[in-house]
């Protein structure tokens, strides 16, 4: 039964990125409405856009990173830091898409003689933390070492404290979610535990406030951009609002603009973890350019 929601988790967060490819990065709402309508399927994104070189189907630079982490975790069985950062590098040797900030700087850090574990940049965007669902599959019956793993290989790119304490913060609600806990509740726990009153914590109670709020209206309010500090409290929003729904949370948080891919990543892995297969829409499924491939991936995995 975990196995299969694990499953789902994984599918799911690179369905979320996958989805969000056709408008990533379009922050005016009405924009995406008027040119693009209502994202309830995989478009290929318009023409001078950020990922015009993407088919349908295809991910942003964020799912081909996690695709990266998925194929390392199945080659070597375990989380190798050293295999991650040498297939994540020959991703970007040559890549046919876009390199945000967070990547140059990790490049630039790597060519300039940092150890992989110590070149992340300091870029403070949540999709260092969204992208750890292929991690939480591996490890979802050890949380100390999913723990340990999740917060390395997000330094690795996203060597930004706030960003760390994020992926250790959604590891851990992740991990509850898979073992039967509601993920609200599961946030509310995690929130009280290790990060008891600090930003985390503050940042889950102020986003829980918002639920019966329209989404795109609570996303603009907290803020759209790439930054853990608008992206996280927008997660929460989403994963408490459409619970018991995977493909509305996952519509709407492309319909509110932005960073969708990044909060996607995150919203996907929870809902799928704890709704299981069957909320997943099967066109979703069928159009995913990359499902045999992870399909296989998993399959190595014990």
């Amino acid at each position: 039964m975990i196995r299969e929601k694990a499953q789902a988790m994984v599918l799911a967060s690179f369905i979320a990125d996958s989805l969000a490819l056709g408008a990533h990065w379009i922050y005016d709402p009405v924009k995406i409405k008027q040119d693009i309508g209502r994202m309830e399927s995989f478009k290929k994104p318009l023409p001078g856009s950020y990922h015009s070189t993407k088919d349908k189907g295809a991910f942003t630079h964020y799912g081909d990173q996690m695709m990266v982490l998925l194929e390392s975790i199945a080659s070597q069985g375990t989380f190798d830091p050293k295999d991650f950062s040498s297939r994540w590098q020959t991703l970007f040797a040559d890549y046919h898409g876009y390199y945000d900030k967070a990547t140059k700087e990790t490049l630039n850090n790597i060519k300039s003689g940092k150890q992989p574990e110590e070149a992340g940049s300091a870029s403070g965007d949540l999709a260092g933390a969204s992208r750890i669902a292929p991690l939480v599959y591996r490890y979802r019956d050890d949380l100390e070492t999913l723990v340990q793993a999740a917060t390395l290989q997000t330094s690795m790119t996203h060597n930004n404290p706030r960003v760390v304490a994020l992926s250790e913060f959604l590891a851990r609600t992740l991990w509850q979610t898979l073992h039967g806990a509601a993920p609200t509740d599961a946030m509310r726990e995690v929130a009280s535990q290790p990060f008891a009153e600090g930003p985390i914590a503050q940042a889950v109670e102020r986003s829980l406030t918002s639920i019966n709020d329209d989404t795109v209206s609570a996303i603009t309010v907290f803020g759209q951009s790439c930054d853990a500090s608008g992206a996280f409290p927008s997660v929460v929003h989403l994963i408490a609002r459409y619970e018991h729904d995977l493909k509305t949370a996952l519509v709407e948080n492309v319909m509110a603009g932005g960073d969708q891919a990044g909060r996607g990543m995150a919203v996907g892995a929870v809902l799928g973890a704890y709704l299981g297969m069957e909320a997943i829409p099967q066109q979703w499924l069928d159009e995913l350019l990359a499902k045999p491939g992870i399909e296989e991936a998993l399959r190595k995995l014990p």
